[in-house]
């Protein structure tokens, strides 16, 4: 098993964290990079204090949607990983907690397609640069601008360094809750990433809800998932159409991060990654390191 070097974008997040953590365990040089630099820990563990593994990760500061603050961080990487993105923009989460109207927050969130990036990532020259500048009047960061055009701008600041493999974190399938820009911004970040940068070793990792004991809010929610997954199994899949991401079976974060690794090291990984997958690839994970 050869040593790596990667670069993961969001390490200090709830599965980025864990990624880092699978990689330091297999004795890689693992660099995070987010705008804040180190974890909170006490919200993406049980802990406040950070764990003994950390000291191993190099945190740096710098912003995605700003190129330049992270482009030197790329330089002989072996893989670059995109975890990050979000699950509700801001007028959702208005609605949520008051600070919207009903109306005009939803009419708003579930709109058919929102401002991006102000220019196309993909035309910022050969040497990449120039800023990710919101397209929406009031700045807000969208899902085309967070979910798309930041995974695009990263996967090709990773080709202009050469970089072998880039990882984008997707997911399964939307939800009845979620607006439709959620998994169709995922999606489009694949598919552009997979045909304008055909040098990369692309790898999509498509899992379901994702919990982990630390955050005791994500265990009901898993459960109620199984269940429902179970169903669906049942009925031969009938409901994935209906229910998407509700009915796929949910994965503990750990699990999903051995297996972004793994799919880091089996150089035949590339493409879509979907929860059957997964779960093989962390099997192969942990009885490697049962050797």
């Amino acid at each position: 098993m050869s040593k790596k070097r990667i670069v993961v974008c969001g390490g200090n997040g709830f599965l980025g964290s864990r990624i880092c953590k699978s990689a330091v365990s297999r004795g890689w040089d693992v660099t995070s990079f987010s705008r804040s630099g180190a974890p909170n820990w006490s919200s993406i563990t049980s802990s406040p204090t950070p764990p003994s593994w950390s000291t191993s990760v190099t945190w740096e500061k710098a912003d995605m949607l700003k190129p330049a603050t992270y482009k030197a961080l790329l330089k002989d990487a072996d893989a670059v990983v995109h975890s990050t993105g979000i699950l509700m923009e801001a007028d959702y989460k208005g609605v949520l907690t008051g600070k919207e109207s009903i109306w005009g927050g939803l009419s708003r969130a579930f709109s058919a397609t929102k401002g991006g990036s102000r220019t196309n990532p993909l035309e910022r020259g050969e040497e990449g640069g120039g800023n990710l500048e919101p397209g929406e009047r009031d700045g807000q960061l969208t899902y085309e601008l967070m979910n798309r055009d930041s995974a695009i701008t990263l996967a090709q600041e990773a080709s202009f360094q050469n970089v072998p493999s880039f990882v984008y974190i997707s997911a399964a399938a939307g939800a009845p809750m979620l607006p439709k820009r959620y998994i169709t911004t995922k999606r489009d970040a694949e598919s552009t990433i997979s045909s304008s940068l055909p040098k990369l070793r692309s790898i999509f990792i498509r899992p379901g809800f994702l919990y982990d004991s630390s955050r005791s809010f994500t265990l009901p929610i898993a459960f109620a998932g199984a269940a429902g997954n179970m169903v669906n199994s049942m009925v031969g899949g009938r409901l994935t159409a209906l229910a998407g991401a509700a009915v796929e079976k949910p994965l503990k974060a750990d699990l999903v991060a051995e297996a972004v690794v793994e799919a880091i090291e089996d150089e035949g990984v590339k493409g879509v990654v979907g929860t059957q997958r997964i779960e093989d690839l962390a099997n192969v994970s942990w009885r490697r390191g049962m050797l």
